[in-house]
């Protein structure tokens, strides 16, 4: 997915030490609404990066949308646009998007089926949700590639992980997990990974609750997507993430009376490093991401390029990148 900014502004993501060890609580990390593609602009709810905090593990950027409803706003119409240094990963909900790339990859991202995409040196990609999609719901979220593997060749893959019941907490009814990166309730992805993570899908019952073993080694962010989600005295809704720091080798969670709870558990191991983001590029300094967007502008006029690939026949017309500021980045890390 694109970041649909019109004035993206360069963002240092670093490791924030000053907060998230295990002596913190966990905290709740809020959104903020951007409007993304359609006609109308469907409203997503963006919880990272953010002033508090840029980074979770790898995880560095966070998306929620829906449950929206396509003939009010379009749907999603994300014509073919570039990312740089990064993972890019698809999570439904419902409804259906249709995926190609500069790899030839065409795909389509369905409820409970995982489409990783691995930008490396350079990729092009677009998405639409199906002309059968009444309502879309879900999350796109990004993961940063290390130093040493962030020119890998781009590539996709897709996943569709079986669905585990997990015992709740006594008396509580059995959890609803998917797994899709790393490993989890026993559970382990298959999927390609360039740095320690996990990433899984958890329902819970009204009322219900659960333990989760997790690696004290990484820090975690439970995403609610539906009802309300607590972790101790930290609760979230929809589109907000529950923030705990590394040291923690179990996390309680539940669910409020009312309604099921249902959330994305993004995790790993801190990242470590500082990266440099700009509209759909990660790079290392503001010279790099300059580079990356004139390659990508001259990449739209040829329709593709040995950066980018080449553009499916599909494609009748792509983004442009946005302007750049005249200011040079200064780091905040």
């Amino acid at each position: 997915m694109s970041n649909p900014d019109r004035h993206p502004t360069e963002v240092v993501c670093a490791e924030d030490t000053s907060r998230g060890s295990a002596t913190s609580p966990p905290s709740v990390l809020p959104y903020r609404e951007v409007p993304l593609g359609g006609p109308r602009a469907m409203p997503v709810r963006r919880s990272l990066p953010q002033r508090e905090r840029s980074l979770i593990g790898a995880w560095c950027f966070v998306d929620h949308y829906g449950p929206d409803d396509v003939s009010q706003t379009g749907g999603m119409v994300v014509p073919g646009h570039p990312h740089t240094g990064l993972q890019t990963v698809s999570w439904l909900f419902s409804g259906e998007v249709e995926h190609r790339d500069t790899t030839g990859a065409h795909a389509l991202v369905r409820p409970g089926e995982l489409n990783i995409m691995t930008a490396g040196s350079g990729i092009a990609h677009s998405e639409y949700s199906t002309p059968g999609t009444t309502v879309l719901h879900g999350a796109q979220l990004w993961v940063a590639l290390p130093e040493a593997d962030r020119f890998t060749a781009p590539g996709f893959e897709h996943y569709a992980p079986p669905v585990t019941e997990v015992d709740g907490d006594p008396g509580a009814p059995a959890a609803r997990v998917l797994v899709f990166l790393g490993t989890l309730f026993g559970q382990t992805s298959p999927v390609t990974m360039f740095s320690d993570l996990v990433g899984a899908e958890v329902t819970l019952e009204a009322g219900a609750s659960l333990t989760v073993d997790v690696d004290p080694a990484h820090e975690h962010g439970l995403l609610c997507d539906t009802g309300l989600l607590t972790v101790s005295n930290a609760t979230a809704k929809p589109g907000e993430i529950v923030f705990q720091g590394t040291g923690t080798e179990r996390l309680t969670v539940s669910a409020g009376p009312d309604e099921p709870a249902r959330f994305l558990v993004l995790g790993g191991r801190p990242f470590g490093e500082q990266i440099v983001m700009w509209w759909n590029f990660i790079g290392r300094s503001h010279d790099e991401v300059v580079g990356f967007r004139e390659a990508w502008q001259q990449a739209r006029e040829t329709g593709g390029s040995a950066a980018y690939g080449t553009f499916p026949e599909a494609w009748d017309h792509t983004l442009p990148a946005p302007g750049l500021s005249n200011l040079r980045l200064r780091s905040r890390g």
